[in-house]
């Protein structure tokens, strides 16, 4: 079997970078979702909101490099796993925009200024308490489903990892 072929530098940084700042706003996620208004609360929503920000451009930074260096070959994959990857792969990507996108969409609808750690930015929308839970909702259930969706592809990493195929090395900084 051919070793598999490795990501470029910067595909390989961007997943990285990415991965800790979507992992770090689902765990922030979780634990400010039930802190009591107040400042705290506030200035936890806020710390979210800026990370989501730049959730948002690295989500850019990562289509618009997939697009000039598309994925590596990958040989130690089947024709089925290799069919499942480009679709969990997919729905990662639909996700990652997603999640962040209904997010940005919730906060345009609320009362508060959007802001980027402290430096306030323009938003779109007006204060609609209604838009605000639709798309606060939304936002919630595809965070859980980009959750779900992480801790699968992590599950195929440790399985590709302890075949030894090479798959995980692609991914891995040398």
């Amino acid at each position: 079997m051919n070793a598999p072929l490795r990501y470029t530098r910067g595909a390989i940084a961007l997943h990285w970078v990415h991965a800790l700042v979507v992992l770090g706003l689902i765990g922030w996620g979780l634990w400010m979702a039930d802190l009591p208004k107040g400042p705290e609360r506030g200035w936890a929503f806020g710390i979210h909101k800026s990370f989501g920000l730049i959730a948002i451009v690295l989500i850019v930074l990562r289509g618009l490099w997939r697009l000039r260096n598309p994925p590596p070959p990958n040989p130690a994959l089947s024709p089925l796993e290799r069919r499942v990857s480009n679709i969990a792969h997919r729905l990662l990507y639909v996700l990652l925009v997603a999640v962040p996108a209904a997010g940005l969409t919730s906060v345009s609808f609320t009362k508060y200024p959007l802001k980027f750690f402290g430096i306030p930015l323009p938003k779109p929308g007006f204060p609609d308490e209604t838009l605000n839970a639709i798309f606060s909702t939304t936002h919630q259930w595809l965070a859980w489903a980009l959750a779900a969706l992480i801790a699968a592809h992590i599950a195929a990493a440790v399985i590709h990892m302890r075949r030894r195929d090479g798959t995980i090395q692609r991914m891995l900084p040398k």
